[in-house]
């Protein structure tokens, strides 16, 4: 389920195939009926859809959305090579609000797929949903726990590797690497596997003050590294 006027409204206009039905109380319902003649609308009482929506201070409309296809397999989409040659991967990162921002985050700058282990926070619980603010269908997602067969698979195909890690080397603005890439982030508290470092091919870290902070939030790394990696 989809919640909030702008989550929708990104669906209806991007993946309007997707939707099952809109539901909206009174006072919402005849905006969308004039814009989306060819979806169910189902009208529910405020109490209602104060019950079932995953929001604090419901908006008056959720969209009702299909799950993908191959979502929770290790099925690498065939299109993937073409798009941009850009995946991420997630190892770990159980905080739903960090999956999702980092999802609408992938989504921003051009990332074709994500790659997330089956420890990961589900892409589809209702916090991480609202966390990408319905960027959730803007990309493909697998969760696997056959996820290092997965980076194995893409590296046959010719992706490198690249592996957040403190002890990387300093990343550098100007630097360019050709070719796809997939880029690895692991939980704030262990950060990557053993497995996902021994695969990498280029290890990487973003240097900070020492005094100022021990660490960076995963979600706000990985956005600074998708920038640069942009």
């Amino acid at each position: 389920m989809i919640d909030g006027k702008r989550s929708v409204d990104h669906i209806l206009t991007h993946h309007r195939r997707s939707i099952n039905e809109l539901l909206c109380v009174e006072e919402t319902a005849q905006s969308y009926q004039s814009q989306s003649s060819d979806i169910p609308i189902r009208i529910i009482s405020e109490t209602h859809m104060n019950a079932i929506s995953p929001s604090r201070t419901p908006q008056g409309v959720c969209a009702l959305v299909r799950v993908p296809d191959d979502v929770y397999t290790s099925k690498i989409p065939e299109a993937s090579t073409a798009i941009n040659g850009k995946i991420l991967l997630l190892e770990h990162v159980q905080d739903p609000g960090n999956v999702g921002t980092l999802i609408r985050t992938a989504a921003a700058f051009g990332v074709g797929g994500v790659i997330m282990s089956d420890q990961c926070a589900d892409p589809f619980s209702p916090k991480t949903i609202q966390s990408t603010a319905g960027s959730i269908l803007s990309l493909w997602i697998r969760r696997s726990g056959n996820y290092l067969q997965m980076i194995t698979e893409l590296k046959n195909r010719g992706y490198k590797l690249i592996a957040a890690d403190l002890h990387g080397d300093e990343l550098r603005s100007q630097e360019k690497r050709a070719g796809p890439h997939i880029l690895a982030l692991g939980s704030e508290g262990s950060g990557l596997s053993d497995g996902v470092i021994g695969m990498s091919d280029y290890r990487v870290r973003i240097p900070i003050a020492d005094s100022g902070a021990e660490s960076l939030n995963v979600a706000v790394a990985g956005g600074i590294l998708m920038f640069a990696w942009r």
